[in-house]
């Protein structure tokens, strides 16, 4: 489980006019829900991140800066991001490849943007289906995909040091009246740079000492170095700089990593590596047709300096960098560059893994990110959490957003002139009671500020833990009203453990409706959700409505399954995976509906109100007498924490 611990700006809200609950206020102290009742993107998805380098999707966590896009003008384009929440479930997979070879595995629900605006994995042209989708029509924007990262290897360490000393770096050995001196000298700028060449120069067994050097030249100022002067040293420094016989392709990539750290830039979205050592340029020219990088070389002027000028745009910029892993961050930004490319993204296929697979994604400030060097937008499925922008199904099990300052937002609102002490239902949509509320005790909060102010209030829960506060419902009652319900489907415990496997059991939950009615309560049962080919039988009913009456529940109120959108797939994913034969059924008993159809409804109600009628379930004389307050209305719509 993790806990996002915020401070909500207000705590008392209202029930949208379009739902049937009978309630007009509801408090939620928490969202997201831990009892577990029962999109997206391959975790090995590279995404580009801030610093111009790649991390796989599911490596991914909150708050990463990560880049984006947004429109500006006729354009789009790139800029820095954050994630905001991130989360995995598993779906059906589908291979979608681009003419460039780039491969993306996603859920038919993922959007990519394409040449057409914003379009699904996959959908139908018409009927309940229908969406934007991809075809082979379809161009992607963006630059294709990423390249591999290089490994950090001692060729690499190696070519990159040859690379940055030589382009920059000040090596000499020199007599005077005391001997023979040895002096290495590196000033960079940029601590990345200088930071990763100490480095490998220590794990090279080549110790330097940092300083601060001022440069006689007015351009560069102050900079921070590094040096030794050590004999052995320098020799060791001095062999790092030969040409190496045969070149391996990691010398070559941390070669080209190390040029461009010390004597390359990126302007206007110009690419060069700029030196009057023709040797070194030679070297980078010879590196750059190893990788099959397009480019020019420019002489400059009569100074003697020599340009290698990258050609193919940000497409082959990216690659560079994505393929060499240069360490200077700055030199890698592409904030504020346009989404133009001439990459072949054209889609080739859309192909079905015939699997689930684990699929992941994210929500982050701008709505998109790029993946795989293509525009991919947030998905979002339970829609309570989904406003939230995060899952609604592992996140809404896993990942719990709590209002912490609750009690004395609730005392705020409740104490201003505009409201009128109306009744307000908890529960309803996440459960106050849920396992978090152990530890962070907010309902205690809630309750006394409710008491203290009088305001009438009900109560449904699946959790056990409402009988710690017996106390504050007790005192509560004596000065309002109080309704008080507890939520019981079935008893069937091998089904429990299967639907609903982070409540307490329906047994225990029982013993609490029976310390609540022992302290006076009369306590409403809803016997929800009754599951149809599972929990609807006569025999189910039967022993559930026995269970309720022994408890001393004061009424029951029956309630089939509601597969609103959100529960519904994670519901049916659900019953594919435990009940894969009654997947008929439920299509054609919720078909085109979240609900059961209202004859069927009905026949369950009465079957549920006989049971009740033969095991002495009803509101007596001496029932009314105990009650303190009214039981909480019935609900005539299915509750999310269900």
């Amino acid at each position: 489980m993790t806990f996002y611990e915020i401070h909500a700006k207000s705590i008392i809200n209202r029930v949208p006019a379009r739902s049937r609950m009978p309630f007009e206020w509801t408090i939620n102290p928490y969202r997201g829900c831990s009892h577990a009742c029962v999109y997206c993107l391959s975790g090995e998805t590279p995404i580009l991140m801030s610093d111009g380098r790649t991390r796989p999707l599911a490596a991914l966590r909150i708050g990463d800066k990560i880049y984006g896009t947004l429109r500006n003008g006729k354009y789009r384009r790139y800029t820095i991001t954050e994630v905001l929440a991130h989360w995995s479930t598993v779906k059906p997979a589908y291979r979608v490849t681009l003419e460039d070879g780039t491969q993306l595995i996603a859920s038919g629900d993922h959007q990519f943007l394409s040449n057409r605006g914003w379009k699904h994995v996959t959908g139908q042209m018409s009927g309940a289906g229908q969406r934007p989708y991809l075809t082979t029509g379809n161009k992607l924007i963006g630059t294709g995909q990423f390249a591999d990262p290089p490994k950090e290897t001692p060729d690499y360490m190696r070519g990159y040091l040859c690379g940055m000393i030589r382009a920059d770096g000040h090596l000499d050995s020199y007599r005077h009246a005391y001997g023979t001196v040895h002096r290495f000298r590196l000033a960079l700028p940029d601590d990345e740079a200088l930071h990763r060449t100490a480095n490998y120069l220590c794990r090279l067994d080549i110790a330097t000492t940092r300083f601060d050097y001022e440069s006689r030249a007015a351009r560069r100022g102050r900079s921070n170095a590094i040096r030794t002067e050590k004999r052995a040293a320098v020799a060791s420094i001095q062999k790092l700089l030969t040409w190496p016989t045969l070149s391996t392709e990691d010398w070559h990539k941390g070669f080209l990593a190390g040029v461009f750290d010390a004597a390359g830039s990126r302007s206007a979205g110009i690419f060069r590596i700029s030196s009057r050592d023709r040797e070194l340029v030679d070297e980078v020219a010879l590196a750059m047709e190893r990788f099959r990088f397009g480019y020019v070389l420019e002489e400059v002027g009569n100074v003697g300096t020599r340009n290698v000028r990258m050609l193919g745009g940000l497409r082959e910029q990216l690659r560079f960098f994505h393929t060499t892993e240069p360490a200077i961050t700055r030199k890698r930004t592409i904030e504020g560059v346009a989404l133009k490319s001439d990459a072949p993204l054209g889609v080739v296929s859309i192909e079905p893994l015939g699997l689930d697979l684990p699929l992941f994604d994210i929500t982050t400030g701008t709505g998109d990110f790029i993946a795989n060097g293509v525009v991919s937008h947030n998905c979002f499925a339970r829609n309570t959490h989904s406003y939230l922008d995060l899952d609604t199904g592992h996140d809404f099990d896993s990942k719990v957003v709590v209002k912490v300052n609750a009690g004395e937002l609730l005392r705020r609102e409740l104490s201003a002139p505009r409201w009128r002490r109306e009744q307000i239902a908890m529960g309803t949509n996440v459960d106050c009671y849920q396992r978090a509320e152990g530890r962070y005790r907010l309902m205690r909060q809630i309750l006394a500020a409710l008491r203290d102010f009088a305001n009438p209030f009900s109560i449904l829960t699946k959790g056990t833990l409402i009988t710690r506060d017996l106390d504050l419902l007790r005192s509560a009652a004596e000065v309002t009203r109080v309704g008080l319900s507890v939520s019981v489907g079935f008893l069937d415990d091998a089904l429990w453990r299967s639907v609903e496997p982070g409540t307490p059991s329906p047994r225990r939950r029982l013993d609490a409706v029976r310390q609540l009615a022992d302290a006076g309560f009369a306590v409403g049962v809803l016997m929800a959700p009754i599951l149809p080919g599972l929990t609807d039988t006569d025999e189910s009913i039967d022993e559930t409505v026995r269970a309720i009456a022994a408890a001393g529940a004061a009424s029951v109120t029956p309630l089939s399954l509601h597969l609103r959108p959100g529960a519904r797939e994670w519901y049916l994913t659900w019953l594919a995976r435990e009940h894969r034969q009654l997947l008929p059924r439920y299509r054609e008993l919720y078909r085109g509906t979240a609900y059961l159809g209202s004859a069927d409804q009905q026949e369950v109600a009465a079957r549920v109100r006989r049971a009740a009628a033969r095991h002495g379930l009803r509101r007596s004389e001496s029932n009314e007498a105990r009650q303190t307050s009214p039981p909480a209305p019935a609900p005539t719509e299915q509750l999310t924490l269900l």
